[in-house]
């Protein structure tokens, strides 16, 4: 869980998430590089455990969260690695419990929250950037419901994040297909604010923050809570569903094989009805 130096009342993360607070700016890195950032129980109580505080936290004017190296979370840890030490990674269950806690606190979050999406965003870590409020792509960003070749579906409030920007018929694509969506293409979707080149990415996400610190607190959050309150009006529900039907798949033969084929790095055959 997130603790508090109790002299200097800051924020401080774990050994796979640390977050900083500077001039206003509350900046949550998901830190696990080589595995694509890919999220583990413990790192997403960290998350929502620091959310909750900031939204509490008047020196907060806003939330960046991004993820070290060439991208910004591949989802749920599923590899050999997470799997030989579940009492450390989480169970499937603690990280979809997890992962919905991050989500309602983004979306509950007074303060704007901007997503850095440098890489890959899958599974479960792109419910992360799209429940962000302002969501910043580099041109090497792409983003990918991975779930069903694991035989999962998308969790994260996903099936309500993603329809609500870009309609069914688009959502059902990313969803059932599981096909790897650019930047330029979520862009033209209205699944990302914006594109910058690789190499003014950076410079270009700092103007964004500095834009939003130096805004008006008050009207930003009212504009937040308008917006949402008019266009997330079935993401608790499907939060629940989402779970309902994720915990049994969890359960099904269909996803130790999805698994397993992905450790072996081969096509896996799904034999459930």
């Amino acid at each position: 869980m997130t603790t508090i130096d109790s002299d200097t009342d800051a924020y401080a993360g774990i050994e796979d998430l640390t977050v900083a607070l500077e001039k206003g700016v509350l900046a949550v890195t998901l830190n696990r590089p080589d595995s694509l950032n890919s999220l583990t129980a413990p790192m997403l109580s960290t998350f929502a455990a620091t959310l909750e505080r900031a939204a509490e936290d008047p020196r907060v004017r806003v939330v960046r969260i991004g993820g070290t190296g060439r991208g910004f979370s591949s989802g749920a840890g599923i590899s050999e690695e997470d799997h030989a030490n579940p009492g450390a990674a989480g169970t499937p269950a603690d990280v979809l419990d997890a992962a919905n806690r991050c989500i309602r606190a983004i979306v509950n979050l007074p303060q704007p929250a901007v997503a850095v999406v440098q890489g890959a965003a899958a599974g479960v870590g792109a419910s992360l950037a799209l429940a962000c409020d302002v969501v910043l792509a580099s041109e090497k960003a792409f983003f990918m419901l991975a779930f069903t070749k694991i035989g999962l579906m998308p969790d994260g409030g996903a099936s309500a994040l993603i329809a609500a920007a870009v309609g069914r018929i688009r959502a059902m694509r990313m969803a059932l297909l599981a096909e790897r969506i650019s930047a330029a293409e979520a862009y033209g979707w209205g699944l990302v604010s914006v594109v910058y080149p690789a190499d003014e990415f950076d410079a270009e996400v700092d103007k964004v923050i500095t834009t939003l610190v130096s805004g008006p607190a008050v009207a930003l959050r009212k504009t937040k809570n308008a917006i949402n309150a008019a266009t997330l009006t079935e993401l608790e529900d499907a939060l629940e569903l989402e779970k309902q039907g994720q915990l049994m798949l969890l359960e099904s033969r269909d996803f130790r094989e999805g698994t397993k084929a992905f450790q072996q790095r081969r096509a896996a055959n799904f034999t459930d009805s």
